[in-house]
């Protein structure tokens, strides 16, 4: 079975990211976690995806989009994913568009 397209940079028990987690799940979209360290300063691998230290941060391979912040991922989410979005779950897991 090959990797999820999608990656969620997080931290444990972390509101915002649980509300990208809860999104996710409600599409039944596939996708890795990747928690990241609790201090800010040593989170060098999400610095490295997406050029801010902040979580959360979704990598979606599927479309090739970076984003920060929770309120930006779940709207991507439900345009891309969602009841009337540009992909479907089957679409994603065959490799995109």
């Amino acid at each position: 079975m090959s990797e999820p397209a999608i990656t969620l940079y997080r931290l444990q028990a972390c509101p915002f990211c649980e509300r990208v987690v809860r999104t996710l799940d409600e599409y039944g979209l596939a996708y890795r976690s990747r928690f990241v360290e609790p201090l800010h300063s040593k989170r060098d691998a999400v610095k490295r995806e997406s050029g801010v230290r902040t979580v959360p941060v979704i990598v979606d391979d599927n479309t090739g989009v970076t984003m920060a912040e929770s309120a930006n991922i779940v709207s991507y989410l439900e345009e891309t994913y969602g009841e009337n979005g540009r992909l479907t779950v089957e679409t994603a897991a065959a490799g995109g568009s």
